[in-house]
């Protein structure tokens, strides 16, 4: 059977052009290339943080209290850091949907590791890190290295982390040491040290940013040919954008430790999809080279803030997915109209 419909297309496709009908395929194209750039402005997400908090302290009559901020702060620490990790993959060009799991299977490495002992918390935090960074590693050399989609690799992998993180600890269970749960709920000059730690890993990223590889991400996210050419090792950038994302999520199942108290293989299964949400309403465009963390930390307090103000205002605890889903819509409709008045 010979093969005529590839010369059939080019004739039709060659008649199309010649009246000046231009090929279906442009318009798709433009319209993906909207939606992956499209991006709220750096102030929308500081904006509808402080929304969530007017909102919050109306339903709350105590919401700024000591006690009250240092709660509120210690189930923002885990989002922030998976969502800082998400960012800066995301920032490169990248996506990780295993961040989650990756986060997961670090905390129940860890409180393995520990033992409940407050002698090994170095330990535990070392062994976090490293299994973060070992996922990580992976899911760069796969992407980079392999050049398959990271949508399609870290789906992936999210379910091979999460079947390790099963046969490391098949049920909830084991013992944090209390030094880690008794700092996560301490205050230290009248600032609960939830607060000390969402602002250090901001300092943090301040530190990061000013880095080479940090730069090269940057540069590999905003045009990739380009960066090639600018001699930027993109391949080891790529995989090293997805190790630096994984540490962060080793770091957040060592806060998820410090905020539960125990140990939960199930406990990322959500934080995946949330972190990208953060990472939307933060301002970074998905396709790369535009926002940065700090934006994702806000859009992760406001994800956060808008699960609890359902809480305290009685909705039940089935609809909350649905108050992520339309912050996320609504961060999605504000891009999309601000982008619209800069045309």
């Amino acid at each position: 059977m010979s093969q005529i419909p590839d010369g059939g297309a080019s004739v039709a496709a060659s008649s199309s052009a010649a009246v000046g009908a231009p090929p279906a395929r442009d318009d798709a194209t433009s319209l993906g290339e909207r939606i992956l750039t499209t991006h709220l402005p750096a102030f929308m997400p500081w904006l509808l943080l402080g929304v969530a908090v007017l909102v919050s302290a109306v339903l709350r009559d105590n919401f700024f209290s000591q006690y009250s901020v240092a709660s509120t702060f210690a189930t923002f620490v885990p989002l922030v850091l998976v969502a800082v990790g998400q960012a800066i993959v995301v920032i490169g060009g990248g996506l990780d949907l295993s961040i989650g799991a990756i986060a997961a299977l670090s905390s129940v490495t860890a409180i393995t590791v520990m033992g409940g002992e407050d002698s090994r918390i170095l330990l535990g935090f070392l062994v976090a890190v490293a299994t973060g960074a070992a996922c990580g590693l992976a899911n760069g050399l796969i992407v980079a290295g392999l050049r398959l989609q990271p949508l399609i690799t870290t789906f992936a992998t999210a379910a091979v982390f999460s079947g390790m993180t099963l046969w490391v600890l098949p049920t909830p269970g084991g013992r944090v040491p209390p030094g880690i749960t008794g700092t996560f709920r301490t205050a230290f000059a009248m600032v609960p040290m939830t607060v000390w730690i969402v602002l250090a890993v901001g300092g943090l990223w301040l530190l990061l940013r000013r880095t080479r590889l940090v730069r090269h991400i940057y540069a590999m996210g905003g045009d990739p040919l380009a960066a090639y050419n600018s001699l930027v090792p993109v391949r080891r950038t790529q995989t090293l954008s997805y190790v630096l994302a994984g540490a962060f999520a080793g770091l957040a199942g060592m806060a998820i430790l410090a905020n539960s108290g125990s140990g939960d293989p199930f406990i990322g299964s959500a934080m995946a999809l949330d972190s990208v949400a953060a990472v939307v309403i933060g301002g970074i465009a998905l396709r790369g080279g535009i926002g940065g963390p700090i934006g994702a930390m806000a859009g992760a307090m406001v994800l956060s803030l808008a699960s609890q103000i359902l809480f305290f205002a009685g909705v039940p605890s089935t609809y909350r997915p649905l108050a992520a889903g339309l912050v996320v819509i609504a961060a999605l409709a504000l891009s999309a109209l601000t982008d619209r008045r800069k045309r």
